[in-house]
């Protein structure tokens, strides 16, 4: 508690650069070269660093799409974030507070730690947002364990557009209803174990087909027909005290006085419509500045950095150019300016150690989140086409089961076709046949990973074979299929054992499928 004191009656004695010091929060990298590691401490204390958000690595950052650049597998991630934070801690005059993007748990963004479902898995629950607070509880419990403060999750994006290329499995779906009530059982079970959570991506990134990490997405929808959907889940869950919302990289003209500005140094978006008509109080973070969709469209160090702040984000989160940032803050704001997004700022800090005393329980543990996982899988699982009785008369017939599944890193396209060729042959006499298809990558880009050739045949059966078909992957993907033809179609959505355990069982008829698409797919015949 004398730490939580102390803290408080420093928050006077810091001098204004200090004060514009707290406002940033640039990259930290779990797997990163000692160099870096102390060009980090150094940044810290020379500019009195309020913030850290950790990425595992620098080659997985978002914007390295297009580089193509190798990640690195640390079976000792976990480890090595906790020896991390508390470096940084030392390093620092004033308390850190410590981010991370765990929307599906730290497994986002460390090896062997616990992995939960997606959003678009969450979304197919049908009543049991109890199982969605335990979630986030659980996730709560390992950023403690980590010495993390802050979970930048969940999205609240509404995601109405299949094409998403960054939102799709992030969001808990299409209704504005279903994602308000799923992202607040989400905030709650997090905060019940003392974590802040931050909703994003504000107005909504969820009608978009460009990836902000590398452009700039336009929405171009009336502000009647936002406010009416995109918004809603804000509006509520600012109503519900949050902690934080984060500002997406995305023009919407219609908020923004007709301008194709992005939101996140928007004044009309953030000051107007987030703070003055939606009534927000608390902290506005930005997303990533090295994002694409702004970063290559200000090549002048420190500008964004202050468009950022002047537009009305108090944490800037991966400032990359911190030093010119606080010079040209400096030289540009007024102190009443600054004092505002400090107070802010140093609010949340507070109630963060505070929280962070109150709520000490250890991590969870892997029978934990399995436990969890299996009750999830159980309540998700998803009989689109089809019913049950189709499955059992199926199952008396005399089909063969044919799994189609490779990883990502399968990149070998002449291997790929190899082995199609040998699964062809197999099933070429067949008539009745039981697909499990787990597509090589969740996101839509190149068909989720799947070669053409490899969705033409999967239709080809579809058409010329009776079909049952499980899929352990995006639901979206079904957009390449058509599965009018099948006698069946089950969505389990993840991948993970409990997962495929789980629809086992289906197919034996030993459970049945509870879950509900959360997201329309167009039902090719």
């Amino acid at each position: 508690m004398s730490i939580l004191l102390n803290y408080k009656n420093a928050k006077n004695q810091l001098s204004i650069v200090e004060k514009v010091g707290q406002l940033f929060m640039p990259a930290a990298f779990i797997n990163d070269s000692e160099e870096d590691i102390q060009k980090l401490e150094n940044l810290i204390r020379r500019h009195h660093i309020g913030s850290l958000c950790f990425f595992h690595s620098r080659a997985s950052a978002a914007t390295n799409y297009e580089g193509k650049k190798e990640v690195m597998y640390n079976a000792n991630s976990f480890e090595t974030l906790q020896k991390l934070v508390q470096r940084y801690q030392s390093a620092s005059k004033f308390p850190l507070l410590i981010a991370i993007d765990a929307e599906w748990g730290l497994a986002m963004r460390i090896e062997n730690t616990p992995q939960y479902p997606y959003a678009i898995t969450l979304g197919a629950l049908q009543g049991n947002n109890d199982l969605i607070y335990e979630v986030g509880r659980n996730i709560a419990k390992d950023c403690k364990a980590a010495g993390i403060h802050w979970n930048l999750a969940p999205c609240v994006d509404i995601n109405n557009n299949p094409n998403n290329p960054v939102i799709g499995y992030r969001s808990f779906g299409e209704d504005k209803f279903e994602v308000t009530e799923k992202a607040l059982a989400f905030v709650q079970g997090t905060q019940s174990e003392g974590i802040l959570t931050s909703v994003k991506h504000f107005p909504g990134h969820g009608d978009t087909e460009t990836d902000s990490h590398l452009g700039l997405p336009l929405i171009d929808k009336s502000k009647e027909e936002l406010v009416d959907n995109e918004l809603y889940p804000f509006q509520k869950l600012v109503a519900e005290g949050i902690d934080a919302v984060m500002i997406g990289h995305l023009s919407v003209p219609a908020l923004a006085n007709g301008k194709t500005i992005s939101s996140s140094i928007s004044k009309n978006i953030i000051k107007e419509v987030l703070r003055k008509e939606m009534g927000f109080n608390g902290v506005v973070i930005s997303d990533a500045l090295n994002m694409h969709a702004v970063s290559k469209n200000y090549p002048t160090k420190g500008k964004l950095e202050w468009l950022a702040f002047d537009a009305g984000n108090d944490v800037l989160c991966f400032a990359e150019h911190v030093t010119e940032g606080i010079e040209t803050i400096l030289k540009k704001a007024t102190d009443a300016q600054i004092e505002e997004s400090f107070q802010r700022v140093w609010q949340l800090k507070e109630r963060a150690l505070q929280l962070q005393i109150q709520n000490s329980t250890a991590n969870s543990t892997l029978q934990s989140a399995n436990e969890l996982n299996r009750k999830l899988a159980e309540n998700s699982l998803t009989l689109l086409k089809g019913s049950e009785a189709d499955i059992v008369n199926f199952r008396n017939t005399d089909f063969c089961t044919l799994t189609i599944k490779r990883s990502k890193l399968d990149h070998n396209s002449e291997e790929v076709l190899t082995g199609l060729n040998d699964m062809k042959t197999e099933v070429e006499q067949e008539k009745d046949i039981l697909i499990l298809l787990t597509p090589p990558q969740v996101k839509p880009a190149s068909n989720f990973g799947l070669l053409q050739e490899e969705i033409d045949w999967i239709n080809e059966l579809i058409r010329t074979k009776n079909v049952v078909l499980y899929l352990f992957g995006n639901p979206y993907v079904l957009n390449h299929l058509y599965i009018e033809n099948t006698i069946a179609v089950v969505v389990a959505y993840q991948s993970f054992q409990e997962f495929q355990d789980v629809a086992s069982q289906h197919f034996l008829s030993l459970l049945k499928a509870k879950g509900k698409l959360p997201v329309t797919i167009n039902r090719r015949a």
